[in-house]
């Protein structure tokens, strides 16, 4: 506006005088025309961000999402914006039983090779599994069963069945296999807790067969195998708790798209021992 009105052959300060209008009230105006015009762009985009991740995104990580596109952007402005925008992460926490496959020793327990060393710059060196349920529509219920990389966090391998049978396990081990043949660098250490599946002679056969160590959490010891706990967490917060029930083949397509979501779209933190 200032250089228009110069350009026009008036002064700024002479054209204030004639309105009657101090020159901070105008300078004060201004600067919240353009504070405005930055403001709507933000929005637009926070909102974008928001549908972009589902709405499976509160105010923390929208900030980290912004930053990473080169915003200089506090955390508290973010909540605001979108507590202005009415943008609320609905999903949440609640209890639910952890399915327990603990049937006592029923093969040989391995120690604890792990030791809650949970971090690692080395891919495939150290994978972490365990089996949780869902329930379904009706009297059906859904057993997922993943391995999860601690290097990048990510899921190599998972099954999903109606019942916790032993293949539940061992399709996704054979997987994880053959993938760590053709990649690893480093020998494999593979994580779980003590529950039957992971002490059958199947599952032990295979892992010696291939060179790969066993390692196992002390009972009732679940901070021994949190990451992988952690993942469940998140996966039934964002995708299972506070929806309605839904049937066991609907339940398994939501969850193998929110598996491959979660590996190659959704941002993960940095795994500290």
């Amino acid at each position: 506006m200032a250089f228009e009105l110069k350009q026009e052959g008036f002064r700024l300060k002479d054209i204030l005088v004639a309105v009657d209008i101090p020159e901070a009230t105008y300078h004060y105006h201004v600067k919240n025309f353009e504070k405005e015009d930055s403001e709507t762009e933000l929005k637009e985009l926070i909102t974008n961000l928001f549908k972009k991740f589902h709405e499976r995104y509160g105010y923390k990580r929208i900030t980290k999402e912004l930053k990473k596109l080169g915003h200089c952007i506090n955390h508290k402005k973010v909540y605001r914006l979108m507590q202005e925008l009415g943008l609320k992460c609905v999903k949440f926490m609640r209890k639910s039983r952890k399915y327990n496959s603990y049937k006592g020793n029923v093969g040989k327990v391995a120690k604890n090779r792990l030791a809650r060393r949970f971090s690692t710059p080395i891919p495939l060196q150290k994978l972490v599994t365990d089996i949780t349920e869902f329930k379904c529509l009706g009297e059906e219920k859904l057993y997922l069963n993943p391995i999860l990389d601690l290097y990048n966090r990510e899921i190599i391998a998972f099954e999903i069945k109606k019942r916790p049978t032993l293949d539940l396990v061992m399709k996704p081990l054979k997987e994880t296999i053959e993938i760590i043949k053709s990649r690893a660098t480093y020998r494999t250490t593979i994580h779980s807790d003590q529950g039957w599946h992971y002490q059958h002679n199947q599952w032990v056969r295979t892992l010696k067969k291939n060179n790969v160590f066993q390692s196992m959490s002390r009972k009732a010891t679940c901070a021994d195998n949190a990451p992988i706990e952690n993942f469940f967490g998140i996966l039934k917060q964002e995708m299972y708790y506070g929806e309605e029930l839904v049937s066991y083949e609907e339940l398994k397509r939501r969850i193998e798209e929110y598996i491959y979501w979660y590996n190659h779209e959704r941002s993960k933190e940095k795994w500290m021992d």
